[in-house]
């Protein structure tokens, strides 16, 4: 079926290249003859004109292409008393016409290729811009990890965050919350949503089976499969944030006593980044923790303007 499509879309993208080689001698054919004669006639344009040019923006363009070659356009042919008095150049010989029409054609060749045809629009806008390389993945691909790293970067720095954080792990602990809904899977772990949806598209990829017994039984078997590798996720999620609690604990306590800036607490906040950087938050809690660091950002900010106009007023 898929290679009946893409031999239709070669077929008319031929026939597109034809049509182009046509419509481009046609307008050539057209130009000569004005060149020739000095003039055309509003009926001899439309007559040349591809059948694909029907906007009135393209044919006003060409008109005025064909005005700038110096070729006068009548609504009839004028008569030999009015080309004398008009101011037009005049007539040339066909080589030279023909010479004058390529020239033409050449500059605005990429007036006359546009087309609401779908394929060719697509294979015209495609031809500039250039293709993806190796080396062009790879650096997408490392802006995207560091892009990921510095977001990750914010939450462990700060401490409201990353009790958010736990207490969505609680809601996992307590099956309130499917553990899909807050991670993805483990970068450096075999564990994840990989897992799950290899067992579904093997469920849906199976054969068609006379049995429907047989059918439920596989069903059921696919179902058990993503069942075990969601408990394995949790599980592994769980133990990891309990290294991630124990470590959060420890903060507080140091921040109350010594501050922010002690050796002990920022070792402990670097523990807690690195052990983050192995979860694959989800989407949707990516974008609900960062929210939260800009509302707190926000309304520190606020209570910032307030201070400088306190400090402002009584001066």
């Amino acid at each position: 079926m898929a290679k009946d499509k893409n031999q239709q879309n070669e077929q008319a993208i031929e026939k597109g290249d034809v049509e182009a080689v046509d419509s481009r001698t046609r307008l050539k054919l057209l130009i000569v003859l004005g060149k020739e004669r000095g003039y055309l006639t509003y009926a001899e344009i439309n007559d040349h004109l591809p059948d694909d040019v029907q906007d009135s923006e393209q044919i006003d363009g060409i008109i005025g292409m064909i005005n700038d070659m110096g070729i006068q356009v009548y609504e009839e042919a004028p008569d030999a008393e009015v080309l004398l008095m008009s101011d037009a150049p005049p007539a040339v010989t066909d080589e030279d016409a023909a010479e004058e029409a390529e020239q033409a054609l050449a500059t605005v060749d990429s007036e006359f290729g546009r087309t609401t045809d779908p394929v060719r629009m697509y294979m015209r806008e495609m031809g500039t811009v250039d293709l993806l390389t190796r080396e062009g993945e790879i650096e997408i691909a490392k802006r995207i990890e560091d892009g990921l790293k510095h977001m990750v970067q914010a939450i462990a720095a700060c401490p409201t965050t990353i009790a958010e954080l736990l207490s969505i792990v609680d809601k996992v602990a307590a099956d309130e919350l499917s553990v899909d809904e807050l991670v993805d899977g483990l970068i450096d772990s075999d564990v994840g949503m990989d897992d799950v949806m290899t067992a579904a598209s093997n469920e849906e990829e199976e054969p068609e089976l006379e049995d429907e017994e047989e059918e439920d039984d596989d069903g059921a078997k696919a179902a058990a499969i993503s069942a075990e590798a969601l408990a394995k996720l949790k599980e592994e999620v769980l133990t990891r944030f309990a290294v991630i609690r124990q470590s959060h604990q420890k903060m507080s306590q140091i921040l109350a006593k010594k501050g922010s800036q002690d050796p002990e607490y920022l070792a402990l906040q670097a523990a807690i980044l690195e052990e983050l950087t192995a979860f694959r938050f989800s989407a949707k809690q990516v974008e609900a923790l960062c929210g939260q660091l800009r509302d707190m950002v926000e309304k520190i900010r606020g209570h910032e303007r307030k201070v400088m106009e306190f400090c402002v007023d009584k001066s």
